[in-house]
């Protein structure tokens, strides 16, 4: 099964500058050598954002190329917005990308493999499925 990678999870491996020996860290290099890995655009976008210096803008920006884009459909936004209302009347909270994250997850059927407890709020109110790792 394809697993949806959220930015926190790549941060933890990629953006850091010591070598980090997180559980996390060692099942998302697990799940990116039985190819299992998902990217999106703006998730990819979220990585490479405010990173200061040009040459680790290089670095990471070449690393993640090794991960392609899944296609947005116009029904992916539209599925975010309705997700984000619906969590929104339910007094929760949410990022935009966040929000398309679990329509693009939800549409085909990924979990998603993140670290941001936000997800746990939301899925009390539409339906994501949040990756578990493995014990590594």
């Amino acid at each position: 099964m394809k697993v949806l990678v959220d930015t926190c999870v790549w941060s933890l491996a990629l953006r850091r500058s010591q070598v980090v020996d997180d559980p996390k860290v060692l099942e998302l290099r697990e799940l990116i050598t039985e190819l299992r890995v998902q990217m999106l655009g703006p998730i990819r976008q979220e990585l490479l954002s405010g990173i200061r210096s040009q040459a680790q803008f290089e670095t990471l920006r070449e690393r993640l190329r090794a991960f392609p884009d899944l296609e947005l459909t116009c029904g992916d936004y539209e599925r975010a917005a309705i997700f984000f209302n619906t969590c929104r009347a339910n007094g929760v909270q949410g990022a935009n990308t966040d929000f398309l994250i679990c329509a693009v997850a939800h549409r085909l059927n990924f979990p998603i493999f993140t670290t941001d407890g936000d997800f746990r709020l939301f899925q009390q109110h539409i339906p994501v499925n949040l990756y578990t790792p493995r014990a590594v």
